[in-house]
């Protein structure tokens, strides 16, 4: 175990964690709603610090991470847990392990070692995903801080419902971030995650002004946040963040506590697609599909297409030193110097 970081003092023996926007009071020998965060005697520790639950090498596009040294490998982390109870969790194995079945599991990982393997592997970055980074921030600050020096990028797959305290203690260290944007309907939030839409809007906001390379998904789920309209007004805000800004729309399929719901057609994301093109967004990707198609990047300048992939694979990439090799024009995001 180790001590937490971000929370306060109450008085007779509370704390209140100050990591993500529940800032959960918790009483001592209680847990935060997260399931890993425990007060003992007025002490708030990590029950998940060194404590992997995963290990993979994977590419960067798996994240999915589209303009951040695309074609490289990212070394993936993971511990239990999460801040969310979303009914369609597709990693709800690990993530609600400790609400679901009380068991708090992983191997003995320090942050030094992960940095070593993302070394030996060839990992040009190290991921935190799979499950929620925010919730084991010890961990994940301390890998990142030490990947920094070695000159290894880091990125937070999160649903982006993080304090703004949390946020600007990891700033200096992260580099990209793919934040998942549920829904643009707070009902959505409540219900399906049993969280809010408001501090992830703002995070996203955030994330931007300090400069973090930012890419946004959406899963879209049949029946729930399918339309048009909610396609529009999450294009809409995106383009308050900047065009620039990629936009994943990927495909649900049954599981967890959503068994009741179909698989989401291949024509509903690229409807989204046409959406968010015609909203002015210059990047927008369609994901989880069985057909190769949407995933390519074209350049907004001349309209060539510039990264061709199959699945997570790049066959072709035309990005020379951030612009397109036919034009010259812009191609947003974070590339190799050669």
């Amino acid at each position: 175990m180790k001590e937490a970081m971000l929370y306060v003092s109450l008085g007779e023996g509370k704390v209140r964690c100050n990591l993500c926007s529940h800032r959960c009071t918790i009483s001592p020998s209680k847990r935060g709603l997260c399931g890993v965060r425990e007060n003992q005697d007025g002490t708030l520790y990590s029950l998940v610090y060194g404590r992997a639950i995963s290990l993979n090498v994977d590419p960067i596009e798996k994240k999915p991470i589209f303009h951040l040294l695309p074609g490289s490998r990212s070394f993936s982390i993971a511990a239990v847990g999460c801040n969310f109870r979303c009914l369609q969790c597709q990693n709800h194995e690990i993530s609600q392990m400790p609400s679901d079945e009380g068991r708090i599991e992983g191997s003995s990982v320090l942050p030094s070692k992960i940095v070593s393997l993302a070394k030996e592997h060839g990992c040009r970055s190290i991921s935190y995903t799979y499950t929620e980074p925010t919730i084991y921030f010890e961990y994940a600050y301390e890998t990142a801080v030490l990947a920094k020096k070695e000159g290894i990028k880091n990125i937070f797959v999160t649903n982006g419902y993080m304090t703004e305290e949390a946020l600007e203690t990891i700033r200096p260290c992260l580099d990209g971030a793919n934040v998942d944007l549920k829904s643009f309907q707070e009902r959505f939030y409540k219900e399906v995650c049993r969280a809010r839409l408001g501090p992830v809007l703002e995070n996203l906001t955030r994330m931007r002004q300090m400069g973090i390379w930012v890419e946004i998904t959406t899963l879209v789920i049949p029946t729930l946040n399918d339309s048009d309209s909610e396609f529009e007004e999450i294009a809409r805000f995106i383009g308050t963040l900047g065009p620039e800004v990629p936009w994943h729309v990927s495909a649900f399929y049954p599981t967890y506590q959503m068994l009741n719901l179909p698989r989401t057609p291949a024509a509903t994301l690229f409807r989204a697609r046409e959406i968010g093109l015609k909203a002015g967004l210059r990047y927008v990707y369609c994901g989880n599909l069985r057909e190769e198609k949407g995933e390519d990047t074209f350049c907004p300048s001349c309209g060539r297409r510039v990264i061709q992939r199959s699945g997570f694979r790049i066959v072709r990439n035309d990005v020379v030193r951030g612009a397109c090799r036919s034009c010259h024009g812009k191609i947003d995001g974070i590339w190799d110097s050669e």
